[in-house]
């Protein structure tokens, strides 16, 4: 797996899913009164390429049509953000009566735009939480954070370093995809009420009541009872496995609601310079983006990877994803298909630079394809 170092990583709270590992080498600390503050975020940008072909007629979120690939061409050229935005995180940290106290804001800015203006005032807000507990009751977290299900596969995701499938109608405004709508379904962020386990050795878990969502671009949405999310891991020497859950109740008009529900399991594993990853995800409603967006249909998402630490300094990687749904009728999208190889290059113990290339395939029910090859060059800083 393309792992971040410690010297990389800039706070245990910068993207806390998505950088679940992180720990507080180049944060800024300061002392105000009680309270400890650390200052840490994340700069990233790109130089990416797309050419899409083959048939266009297929229907929904396929990720390889010149509509979303090439941003409504034959190709697009983009210098933007990868699969991580721009960010900037504030912890705030202090213990009170035996009871650890963190509190937590991210804020990020996307480096794309489709003119020169609109993302001068563009703001994406992730994170805004405040969590309480020890070692002896656990940790409650309340506020906007990201999922539980999905984080795994994303944090384990060696692009998430770089661009994955650099989809020019996500990167301009926002971010790549990674392997999000091929290979997984996006984590999300969300209003919570999440609970942690203390810590037992290599094992946790968490369980979150999560705000209900509608489902994007459909009629069906979210509104009586609350999302429920659940996690749990185990780590070992050398590797670690997982497994989540999701569900919630969708409502669509006439009583066409559906329930959607999803379980996830997958596991990385370290031999020597070797690094093994795989996570597959299944069930009904996941969405091909985000949770229910693509109705009452069953889907399974998978992700398999190797990555090489070929120098003290560079890593190769090779991964392979699939988003995959049942059922549908006349251009539906059947799949989303992208591998990746990637290069990554530590020029500093803050800054990687990064060489991506990779092909995007999208399939309707009736087999027709359409294909989008890209190319990504740049790099991403810790601080």
């Amino acid at each position: 797996m393309a792992t971040i170092t410690r010297a990389q990583r800039p706070s245990l709270t910068l993207i806390a899913a998505l950088l679940a590992t992180a720990g507080t080498a180049h944060a800024a600390d300061f002392k105000a009164g009680e309270w400890d503050l650390s200052l840490g975020g994340i700069v990233n940008a790109y130089y990416t390429h797309t050419s899409c072909s083959g048939s266009q007629a297929v229907g929904g979120l396929a990720l390889a049509t010149k509509g979303l690939g090439c941003g409504g061409t034959d190709g697009r050229t983009v210098i933007g953000n990868g699969l991580l935005p721009n960010a900037l995180t504030t912890t705030a940290k202090t213990r009170q009566e035996g009871i650890d106290i963190s509190a937590t804001l991210m804020i990020g800015a996307a480096v794309a735009a489709g003119d020169a203006i609109s993302n001068n005032s563009n703001v994406d807000v992730r994170q805004g939480f405040v969590t309480f507990g020890n070692a002896d009751m656990g940790t409650v977290k309340l506020g906007r954070d990201y999922g539980l299900f999905g984080a795994s596969a994303i944090l384990g995701d060696m692009t998430l370093l770089g661009a994955g499938a650099p989809v020019s109608a996500t990167q301009r405004n926002r971010v790549t995809l990674g392997h999000i709508g091929s290979g997984y379904t996006y984590l999300g962020t969300y209003g919570q009420m999440a609970y942690t386990l203390p810590a037992n050795g290599g094992f946790s878990a968490t369980v979150a009541l999560v705000s209900p969502v509608d489902a994007s671009g459909t009629s069906f949405i979210g509104r009586s009872e609350p999302q429920l999310q659940a996690q749990a891991s185990v780590k070992f020497e050398g590797g670690k496995i997982w497994a989540a859950l999701k569900r919630q109740k969708f409502e669509g008009p006439t009583n066409t609601g559906f329930t959607m529900s999803g379980a996830e399991i997958g596991g990385s594993l370290s031999v020597g310079a070797l690094g093994l990853a795989a996570n597959i995800q299944s069930g009904k409603g996941l969405g091909v983006l985000s949770d229910g967006d693509s109705g009452n249909r069953k889907q399974t998402n998978v992700l398999l990877q190797a990555t090489w630490q070929a120098t003290a300094k560079t890593k190769l990687g090779l991964n392979w994803g699939e988003s995959r749904l049942k059922d549908g009728v006349a251009n539906d999208l059947r799949s989303n298909t992208n591998v990746t190889a990637g290069l990554y290059y530590g020029l500093t113990k803050s800054v990687t630079l990064v060489g991506e290339l990779s092909r995007t395939t999208s399939r309707h029910v009736t087999g027709e394809q359409a294909r989008m090859n890209g190319f990504a060059l740049g790099g991403i800083v810790f601080f």
